[in-house]
């Protein structure tokens, strides 16, 4: 399967679904917090994905019971929401949004802090994030896929930290998953080739202990880490421009559409 090149028409309703997904995650922000359990985050998630004209990707999605995924700590990705999983202080949770509107995509995540955490709970956030900047910053017009891992990995491992390699970025914005496969581990220079018009998500797991991952034999979504060690996430919808990278979920501004210098490499 080729990867898509959006038109403009199609680009346009991937950005107004991607800015939808991103104000999601900041509308349940005041609600992430001690004592709330995870399906009442999902049943207000669901709300305000419907108030705005839009459909939860997830709900239904072979066989996914609810409207996002929420993660806390130990749970890599695909928590299922649930009135037993209360969150408590200290923990960190990922939240994971994807709308659909008027047919068209936008999937985003991030990270949230529930009180207080340790300092090598935050020190993982950070790096989290950081890895996904650092992809970010590796798509232009001309550059190989496999740069996103490179630099992904590179950095990941340098502070000790391990990245999952079962589960990947990926392309989106006509169906939910969609070519290319964006891995977070991958060779210098290796991969397809970007080129203007591609949409996907850079979206690194990084675990505090090892990298392996462990499906919930009982629900077949949850994924956990092999020894119960802390797991974090960010994750952004990009697509490649002709000067650089658009971030479409990026609501907050903080990413620039200008190029990026990648010397760096």
């Amino acid at each position: 399967m080729a990867i898509i090149i959006k038109n403009q028409e199609q680009i346009e309703g991937i950005r107004k679904s991607s800015q939808l997904a991103g104000h999601t995650l900041n509308f349940i922000a005041p609600y992430v917090k001690p004592g709330v359990n995870t399906e009442y985050l999902d049943n207000l998630i669901e709300q305000f994905m419907r108030d705005h004209g839009a459909i939860p990707a997830t709900l239904n999605y072979n066989g996914y019971p609810k409207s996002s995924c929420i993660s806390p700590n130990n749970v890599i990705c695909h928590g299922i929401p649930s009135k037993e999983m209360v969150l408590k202080e200290g923990d960190i949770v990922n939240i994971d949004v994807t709308t659909i509107l008027n047919g068209y995509y936008g999937d985003t995540s991030r990270m949230f802090q529930i009180g207080e955490i340790s300092k090598e709970a935050n020190d993982l956030l950070e790096a989290t994030k950081h890895c996904l900047n650092l992809g970010i910053q590796q798509v232009r017009p001309g550059n190989y896929f496999g740069n996103i891992g490179y630099v992904i990995s590179r950095y990941a491992q340098a502070k000790g930290y391990s990245v999952v390699y079962e589960f990947c970025g990926h392309g989106v914005g006509i169906q939910f998953h969609e070519d290319p496969q964006v891995d977070h581990i991958a060779r210098k220079n290796t991969g397809a080739i970007m080129k203007p018009g591609m949409i996907f998500t850079i979206e690194p797991m990084i675990n505090m202990g090892k990298a392996r991952v462990s499906v919930d034999k009982h629900d077949g979504w949850t994924a956990r880490t092999v020894d119960n060690k802390l797991s974090a996430q960010y994750e952004h919808t990009v697509l490649v421009t002709a000067e650089g990278v658009e971030v479409l979920t990026d609501v907050d501004g903080m990413f620039s559409m200008t190029p990026i210098n990648n010397a760096a490499l």
